[in-house]
């Protein structure tokens, strides 16, 4: 079987309970984890943990908690009044996790959906979405790592164009595919506005409601948006249904023409503050 997963967001409880509850097998079940394994939560370095020994099994996307976690370990940010994943900074190991947090992918096609963490613009079709995460994969796992990151801050291009190099580039990619949630006709990105599809600003719109996108025919799914809540058509799936914040985390089955939902409830003991 094969599940897409929401954001787990440092809630290692209700990850371990929807395992069980999908009776998940690393021989022969797979998971695809939308981004945002951490922070938020309580438990990131247990999430972590959780998920490496899944090995193959489990895809997990970067989503724009786990790049900041990667920009904290390397003194480019300092820690935000909110985060919670010290425990993965103070671990004998982090040197490990924060290595194996590089190595995750920003996009990924599994069972015939593309998936990413937050959007695709409507200039791209599914192979350059593809092609333009696997550049900038290809950078977070090189040897100038610490190099880059300072430079994928910043909310500048806020529009695509093919002629996009260096710095600009690599950071719509990361902006689009981490943190897009509207943006206008003519793919220009908004990031302030938060709340649920009928907040858009005006001349703005939910990427995937753009008319005439590149992936209109292809099956996307995504996390990031928790109010948004779950939507479940035969060609979108948004995933992140606010386990941290008192929701739930959210696994749709995708393989053999099955459409599944599971969800396990928050845990109180997760919710910050708690």
């Amino acid at each position: 079987m094969i599940h897409l997963v929401g954001d787990v967001q440092g809630c290692d409880e209700a990850l371990a309970q929807l395992l069980l509850m999908l009776d998940f097998s690393p021989s022969r079940d797979r998971i695809v984890l939308l981004g945002d394994l951490v922070n938020r939560g309580p438990a990131s370095l247990a999430v972590l943990r959780r998920v490496a020994t899944l090995g193959d099994a489990a895809v997990c996307l970067l989503g724009n908690h786990d790049l900041h976690l990667l920009a904290v370990a390397h003194g480019v940010r300092g820690l935000h009044k909110g985060d919670t994943f010290n425990d993965v900074l103070q671990d004998a190991d982090a040197p490990r996790w924060i290595d194996w947090i590089r190595q995750q992918k920003l996009a990924h096609l599994e069972a015939g959906w593309l998936c990413v963490h937050a959007g695709v613009v409507p200039q791209w079709s599914t192979t350059q979405t593809l092609l333009l995460a696997a550049e900038v994969q290809a950078l977070l796992r090189g040897p100038a790592l610490a190099d880059f990151l300072p430079l994928m801050y910043g909310n500048e291009p806020r529009r695509w164009h093919d002629d996009l190099a260096g710095p600009e580039r690599s950071r719509f990619v990361i902006n689009a595919l981490t943190r897009l949630r509207f943006c206008t006709a003519d793919g220009t990105l908004d990031f302030k506005a938060k709340e649920g599809a009928g907040a858009a600003p005006e001349g703005f719109m939910p990427w995937f409601e753009v008319p005439g996108r590149k992936t209109a025919q292809q099956a996307i799914a995504f996390g990031h948006w928790s109010t948004l809540g779950l939507v479940n058509t035969p060609t979108l799936l948004s995933t992140d249904t606010g386990c941290v914040w008192g929701g739930a985390l959210t696994a749709v089955r995708v393989d053999g023409g099955r459409r599944e939902v599971v969800q396990v409830p928050c845990v109180q003991s997760q919710l910050p503050g708690a």
